[in-house]
């Protein structure tokens, strides 16, 4: 992470958390006045409820105080008499038309728990209570909050993806940079020991070794093209992969201690899938690299071959080594790790790219315990 990128994010989280303090802090005053302006409406709406019953004659102030009553269009309001039996009831909207005793009861208990209920005095020492819930206004509020932090948190995720895309894009520019370069600085010298070659087989025809220098160069000019590769719009074409497999794995033979053992498995004699064949040998050579790394240079590497009903290609390649802890299943993939004292901690993460990228398939280990060796799966869609 750039120093940029790290001030960026840092700032984005002090932002977004002075806005959910001052929202809170806002809504949460507001909660309030509301709350304690709803009350003195409740006791002024209480007060001209016991006026308006205390008035036997239709008058200018009896109509008055019914007027005060109806303007009360959005606070839930019960009135129970002190038996608790329902007098009358206000603005609830969710109320059935069935079974309506039942539901007012159980509303007049919740709001017994939900503050204390005013108290209109009668004749004859008769009382009424009256029970009352939030506006439908002070229940949006007290959900503001909770929006808000969930637009923020969305707002958070949008730029740490932000910041995750640039930091992918700043990776790719410089993975790529590196390997064009590097097949670029490759280019003149083997041009330049092809033409050597050429020269000493005219004047040596008959030296074996010349040709095993050749088979070497033209080794390095494959390298060079893979590296080329990286970065470009990379054409697949239709390829066997058992013969891709074994070419790769006869090469790695030839150069591997007689103390490793390559063995393969195929399940069919003639596979056919897409593939880039320079970059998927290289997917090979470097599994094959990893695993003689983690048998110390002796054991036993197989390669297991086969295809499923939903015309998958699996590859399962399974050497004796080490092994790996399940916690390290997915971070041996990215760029940097390795167990090594000297390496860049590239190649998987290459082999990744290669099979994701540029064949749009699958790579996992699929099997690894401490000292019991390591199973790597590789998908790929299979053609008929």
């Amino acid at each position: 992470m750039t120093r940029h990128s790290y001030y960026f994010k840092i700032g984005a989280w002090v932002v977004a958390f002075i806005i959910i303090a001052a929202s809170l802090l806002f809504t949460n005053r507001l909660a309030e006045k509301l709350t304690l302006e709803q009350h003195r409406k409740m006791e002024i709406w209480a007060e001209a409820m016991r006026q308006f019953l205390d008035t036997t004659e239709e008058t200018e102030q009896s109509n008055f105080l019914w007027k005060i009553i109806e303007e009360n269009d959005n606070i839930p309001v019960l009135i129970a008499d002190q038996t608790d039996q329902i007098v009358t009831a206000r603005n609830f909207v969710d109320a059935p038309r069935d079974n309506a005793e039942a539901y007012y009861a159980k509303e007049l208990k919740r709001l017994k728990e939900l503050r204390e209920p005013i108290e209109i005095n009668l004749d004859d020492n008769q009382k009424q209570y009256i029970y009352y819930d939030n506006s439908n206004l002070l229940k949006q509020l007290s959900y503001y909050p909770y929006i808000q932090l969930s637009i923020i948190g969305i707002f958070l995720i949008g730029v740490l993806m932000v910041l995750a895309t640039i930091k992918n894009a700043e990776q790719n520019r410089v993975w790529v940079g590196l390997s064009k370069e590097t097949a670029h600085q490759l280019g003149t010298p083997i041009s330049s020991l092809l033409a050597w070659i050429e020269i000493l087989k005219s004047s040596y025809p008959n030296d074996s070794m010349i040709n095993d220098m050749g088979n070497d160069i033209n080794r390095l000019k494959t390298i060079a093209e893979r590296f080329s590769k990286i970065g470009s719009k990379t054409e697949c074409e239709l390829a066997n992969i058992n013969a891709t497999l074994r070419q790769s794995v006869n090469y790695m033979q030839k150069r591997s201690s007689k103390m490793v053992t390559y063995t393969i498995t195929e399940s069919e004699p003639n596979i056919q899938t897409e593939l880039c064949v320079p970059l998927f040998e290289w997917v090979i050579e470097n599994l094959c690299k990893n695993a003689i790394d983690a048998m110390d240079g002796k054991g036993k590497i197989h390669i297991d071959l086969n295809s499923d009903k939903r015309q998958h290609v699996i590859i399962d390649i399974t050497d004796s080594g080490k092994g790996i802890d399940k916690r390290e299943f997915k971070t041996i993939f990215k760029p940097g790790y390795t167990t090594k004292q000297r390496g860049w901690g590239l190649g998987l993460s290459l082999v990744k790219r290669i099979i994701e990228e540029y064949h749009h398939g699958k790579i996992f280990v699929k099997q690894s315990a401490p000292n019991k060796g390591t199973t790597f799966r590789i998908v790929l869609s299979q053609k008929k």
